[in-house]
């Protein structure tokens, strides 16, 4: 092993560095996202859309650590693997970024996917949600002077919406109750506690 690794050259080195480096940290990302513990933005190191110009359809951000990785993962692996193969230093760089960014379409593909599987259920807030209790998820300001989240159950499932308030402020972990539907993703709701005399 030692010595197969000092027969490469320092470009090979680096090559087998990031392409292995970046592997561990796929493998990682994809074990905490499919055992629940990946946090919006934990992996995901967003640029403002808004100064690169890359934020697509569907809120999904082009600029992200988990991009990044995936395309090095398909640069790094196929310059290692069709290095003996491909003559042309220019050629293979050309190929290996073509299999980057496609590594890269494809998997924004599959979660562009996946979020809309997840946006689409067959819930209709306007006839379900008014009269549900839940909790705050993130405090809401009080006299719809901003939004803040809520979870609630509808149809046995625990679902999360935009919250807004007439009255106070109601902190996080406060139970409530639906009053109103403002639209398909905010609420107009009230502390439970309050309905209590």
């Amino acid at each position: 092993m030692l010595e197969w690794w000092a027969s490469l050259s320092i470009l090979s080195k680096i090559l087998w560095g990031v392409t292995l480096a970046a592997s561990l940290i796929f493998v990682i990302q994809s074990i905490l996202t499919f055992i629940g513990a990946d946090v919006d933005g934990a992996s995901d190191f967003d640029v403002d859309p808004s100064d690169m110009g890359g934020d697509l359809d569907g809120g999904i951000n082009l600029y992200t650590f988990r991009n990044f990785i995936n395309f090095i993962l398909g640069f790094g692996w196929t310059a290692i693997l069709l290095k003996d193969s491909v003559h042309s230093k220019a050629l293979l760089l050309i190929i290996s970024a073509l299999v980057g960014i496609g590594l890269v379409a494809i998997v924004m593909s599959l979660f562009r996917a996946l979020s809309k599987m997840q946006q689409s259920g067959n819930i209709d807030v306007n006839q379900c949600a008014v009269g549900c209790t839940g909790k705050v998820y993130l405090t809401i300001p009080a006299e719809r002077r901003g939004e803040g989240k809520v979870q609630i159950t509808i149809s046995n499932a625990v679902r999360e919406y935009i919250a807004l308030t007439d009255g106070d402020e109601i902190k996080t972990g406060t139970p409530i109750k639906v009053v109103e539907v403002i639209n398909d993703s905010t609420l107009l709701v009230e502390e439970l506690t309050s309905l209590i005399v």
